[in-house]
């Protein structure tokens, strides 16, 4: 007699609610996004992308709130990290979000730079992530005004 035995186990993978830091911007969200990325660029880091995500939206039929993401770095901060794991690629470069909420409030926003390692092997006090920290949170209050 054959006995079939079926195991059922579900698995819940549940990704890891990362900490965002949030401050409040005076004015536009492009005046706010011309800030931030003149504060990055006389920082000596390089600007890859300035995105548009309300363009984006628009240039679909769709509709969004004035929102845009720049994204930035500087090899000689993010490449000690990646030497340390080269999964920390996935988090780098750099971002920084600028969005307009539904009551018209503009906010800076970003990923808290240890909880972008938080699960890689990188070193959370070595000098390149406490540089990058420090870094988001001048480039922050730029862009705040």
């Amino acid at each position: 007699m054959l006995r079939t035995i079926f195991a059922v186990t579900m698995l819940t993978a549940t990704p890891a609610l990362a900490d965002f830091e949030k401050m409040e911007v005076n004015g536009t969200v492009d005046a706010a996004m011309s800030r931030l990325q003149s504060a990055v660029e006389d920082a000596g880091a390089t600007v890859f992308a300035r995105v548009d995500h309300a363009k984006g939206a628009s240039d679909v039929g769709m509709e969004l709130p004035a929102s845009q993401l720049l994204i930035f770095g500087n090899p000689k901060l993010g490449t000690p990290v990646m030497q340390e794991d080269m999964r920390a690629g996935l988090a780098l470069p750099l971002r920084m979000l600028i969005h307009q909420d539904a009551e018209g409030q503009v906010w800076v926003t970003y990923e808290e730079v240890e909880d972008m390692f938080d699960d890689l092997d990188v070193d959370d006090d070595s000098e390149a992530v406490e540089k990058m920290e420090g870094a988001l949170e001048k480039f922050a209050k730029a862009a705040a005004g």
